[in-house]
């Protein structure tokens, strides 16, 4: 008679009342018999685990993958699983295993996560940052105030802000998109509604700065008027505003999140600005410069010593720096400078760090869509002789004038210019390439 044991009770006790090579092929039947289960992973699901996420707990992720306790399961059924989890959108990478025992199928998935972005509400001007942050995690538990720059999570999060606006008798489609805000070149998702928000009926800043600048004034008329827009708003600080302060020497001003109240149907916005200190300048300090001197270059800086810090001034400094490394052929100069800001004693210096890179010259001039006589001119007009230091001055001058100055007197017209350069930092030579259309 053959006694039924657990898995986990005695081979002994089988040893003892069968032979050898019965024992085998029961246990062979056995290991058959588990291998078919663990390859068809059917039965009872007796668990779920997902590890790997720093951001997340297993079961705030279980959930995504659509299995349950309980649940009769396949292969298939856990290939399923992986596959919502991988288009969610929030783990770059989804791995899973299972075992089948007699207590059921248990299901361990291994995730990474997905790089996510900062989210943007742009046109949403009933509902503050906060009140829609929580309407979402009510909706979306995954929510933690990012977002992945694709997956299904992002139309879960467009549909609870829809449901939101709708519970407050809206009828308006949210969609999203990923974005790079143009002020601090930052990628954001961008979630705005169709149709668009009431239109704005002022822009109220907070600062005397703002309120007082002509030109600021002058250039409200693209705000004012115009359906409301976080974006619209945020930019025009950044390149209407933002410019007034820098020229004023406030090089840290700070443009917190417009504020916005609604009445008949109208956007009012108050645009709070805090414009920090007014900096003194007091001077640069160079390194990494070797083909132009520390003194020249600083002769390029359009700002004085004990001068206030004109923020424009000094971005343009950079540019004339860059523009002279150019003329030497050094065309791959870059610079990094770092802003140096004594809040004690309101004074601005900056310590610049420049990589050179190689020095070009002038390798071959290749002009296409010309007829004899009109290559002929345009390599006559040319100023840059093979082997010379590649001027980039000299460059732009013949692309503004010099061609123009060569088909003086012949029946050529053209409608536009390809140009291109192709540099070779390995051997310093370059070449220029101009396409007549």
């Amino acid at each position: 008679m053959l006694s039924v044991v657990s898995a986990k009770q005695g081979a002994g006790f089988l040893v003892g009342r069968l032979s050898l090579a019965l024992l085998a092929a029961v246990l062979a039947a056995a290991f058959l018999a588990r291998a078919a289960a663990q390859e068809t992973a059917s039965g009872r699901l007796e668990s779920v685990a997902v590890n790997g996420s720093k951001k997340f707990r297993s079961e705030q992720i279980a959930p995504v993958t659509g299995l349950k306790k309980g649940d009769q399961v396949t292969r298939d059924d856990l290939q399923k699983g992986a596959n919502a989890l991988a288009a969610c959108g929030l783990f770059s990478e989804v791995h899973y295993k299972f075992f089948s025992g007699v207590e059921g199928v248990e299901v361990q998935y291994e995730v990474t996560d997905a790089p996510s972005v900062p989210v943007l509400f742009d046109n949403f001007p009933w509902l503050s940052d906060e009140q829609m942050t929580r309407a979402i995690k009510a909706s979306v538990p995954l929510f933690d105030g990012s977002a992945p720059e694709r997956g299904t999570i992002l139309d879960q999060l467009s549909t609870a802000l829809t449901e939101q606006l709708q519970a407050r008798g809206l009828t308006i489609d949210v969609g999203h998109e990923l974005v790079t805000l143009p002020w601090n070149e930052q990628r954001v998702m961008r979630f705005r509604g169709e149709p668009g928000a009431p239109v704005i009926a002022s822009v109220e800043f907070t600062d005397a700065l703002a309120k007082s600048d002509r030109a600021i004034a002058d250039r409200m008329e693209d705000l004012v008027g115009k359906p409301f827009s976080r974006s619209a708003v945020e930019t025009f600080e950044f390149e209407q505003v933002r410019p007034v302060y820098l020229a004023h020497a406030f090089l840290q001003v700070d443009f917190r999140s417009p504020v916005t109240r609604i009445e008949s149907n109208k956007v009012f916005v108050s645009a709070p600005i805090d414009p920090g200190p007014a900096f003194v300048w007091s001077g640069v300090t160079w390194n990494g410069n070797q083909a132009i001197a520390s003194s020249e270059l600083t002769k390029l800086v359009e700002v004085n010593l004990g001068a206030p810090a004109d923020g424009m001034k000094i971005q343009g400094s950079w540019e004339n720096v860059r523009s002279s490394y150019a003329r030497l052929g050094y065309l791959d100069a870059a610079l990094d400078p770092v802003p140096r800001l004594n809040q004690a004693t309101k004074l601005a210096s900056y310590d610049v760090k420049i990589s050179e890179g190689p020095q070009y010259h002038m390798g071959n001039l290749v002009l296409t869509g010309l007829s004899i006589e009109g290559e002929k001119r345009v390599r006559s007009a040319w100023k840059i002789p093979a082997g010379a230091v590649f001027d980039d001055s000299v460059y732009e001058q013949f692309l503004d004038s010099g061609i123009k100055q060569a088909f003086v007197g012949l029946p050529f017209h053209y409608e536009k210019i390809g140009r291109f350069l192709e540099k070779n930092p390995a051997d310093g030579k370059i070449n220029v390439m101009i396409d007549f259309q």
